[in-house]
Formats: structure tokens, sequence, C-alpha cells
């Protein structure tokens, strides 16, 4: 698929890669931007040959939030996606992934500035790599604003209840470091290379097989909203019909062979 103004996209090998492309304004969200991330999450799950989406941000830096100046009645430019929004109200929530959860595996990629906004499309993300001088935080409070991308939600479910209400509440800004001790991202790397850390993810992600790692991802997310006794049946009824398919048989065949299995999505 081709990008839009604000976002580019491109493929390397199964991995889809999406990269917010604002860097005058540290990628803050933009109309066109929020349409063409949409667009990508659905490109990606409807291609068979994409088993991996990489998020990442163009010029040192992933999102600074949403563009306040528009915020304040100046406009988000790209009029001529407006009918998008106007045909979909619910788009922009879906771009932010408050309201979509992609089938693929989706490996966010941080460097500099990732806050408000930023902060908030991360945690619909599944895996997480920071460079180290990557900062986040929900800045909304201290504007007199509310982080209603899913934060007060998403966040306490994803990191201890006291270090969600601290971000939440007081609107200040963590390091990568402090950000990964909390549990907000997996990785810290080295600034410049929280690219090539998640291609890196995303290339063993590729390796395995397609129906297991959805069916997988699918499961977690399906048991956090259930009790464990009904997560653990749900999870048989998602689980066994993975054995019974070619790509079982052949990764059981690759292991006896010692040789790599080629999955071929049946």
């Amino acid at each position: 698929m081709s990008g839009t103004e604000h976002l580019s996209v491109r493929r390397e090998g199964a991995t889809l890669i999406l990269t917010l492309d604002r860097p005058e304004a540290r990628n803050a969200l933009s109309l066109p931007m929020l349409v063409g991330l949409y667009d990508g999450w659905v490109a990606a799950d409807a291609d068979d040959e994409v088993r991996s989406v990489v998020l990442t941000g163009a010029g040192g830096a992933f999102c600074a939030g949403m563009d306040l100046k528009a915020l304040a009645g100046k406009g988000m430019g790209g009029e001529q996606y407006r009918d998008r929004l106007k045909a979909d109200p619910d788009l922009h929530w879906k771009a932010m992934l408050r309201h979509h959860r992609p089938r693929k595996p989706v490996i966010a990629a941080v460097e500099g500035a990732c806050v408000a906004g930023g902060t908030e499309i991360l945690q619909g993300t599944d895996i997480r790599v920071a460079g180290e001088s990557a900062t986040f935080g929900l800045f909304e409070v201290r504007r007199g604003l509310f982080p209603i991308g899913g934060s007060t939600v998403r966040l306490p479910r994803q990191i201890p209840r006291t270090h969600a209400l601290e971000m939440l509440l007081t609107g200040r800004a963590y390091s990568a470091a402090e950000a990964a001790s909390i549990g907000l991202v997996g990785r810290v790397v080295p600034d410049g290379t929280a690219l090539d850390a998640a291609l890196a993810v995303a290339s063993r992600i590729n390796a395995c097989g397609p129906l297991a790692v959805e069916a997988v991802k699918a499961s977690v997310y399906e048991a956090l909203e259930m009790s464990e006794v009904d997560g653990l049946a749900a999870e048989l009824k998602r689980g066994w019909p993975v054995f019974d398919t070619a790509d079982a048989a052949e990764g059981a065949r690759a292991f006896a062979e010692k040789r790599a299995p080629v999955f071929r999505r049946a």
C-alpha cells in the first residue's frame, strides 16, 4: 500500500513499516496521518504476506500527540481527508488503536518524544522498544484536557495502578529507563537503534507459524477480559484448531528434519 501525507509506508520482507512522517511537528497527529494509520492497519490484516507491523516515527521523534493548534480551531490540514472522517466518525479512534486491534503483531520502535497521544497509541501496540533518550508521558491534565485515547482504561491494565495514576494525574515526563522499569516499554536500546531492534523482533515473529502467532495474540487479549477459568476454556477453543493445520504438521516435520519450517498459512 502507499502512504498518505504525514505517513510513509514500506515493506521489509514480511514486515510492514508505518512511519509517522511529520518531523517538523515531532510527528504530531494530523488528519492525513490518522487516515493513513487506519488504512495501514487494515492493509496489514488483509495481506497474508504481512506477518508483523512496526510503527515508528521520522526525524528522531515518535509522536508528540495531537496537534494542539488544530485542537484550538486552526485546522488539521489535509482537507481532502475529511470525507473519510465523515463517512466513519470512529476512524480516528481506530487509527489510534483505541477501537481497533490488528490481528498481526504490532511492534513500536520509539525514538525521542512519545507523549500525550503518542503514549496513548503506544498502549495499543503489542511489543515496545525504545531508544535510551526517548521520553514518555500523558500531559493532558497539564493543559486542562483528558487523555481520551483510552489511557484511563488501558494504562492501569498494563502497568501497576500506582504508576498509572501517577502518570495520568501528574502529567510529568518519564525517561525510557523509567518507562521500562514500570513496564510501559519492554526494552531500551542505544539511541538510533530502536527501529533495527524492532525489526529484529519482527523477523523472529515472521519466522514462526502465522496462524499460531495470530491465535496466540488473540487468545492473550481475549483472556484479559475474562476470569482465569473462562480464559483457559477460551484458550482451548483457539488453541486446539492450530494443531490440526498443515503449518503445525510442517513445524513438526521441519524439526525432525533439522531444517527451517516453511509455513503457508494453511
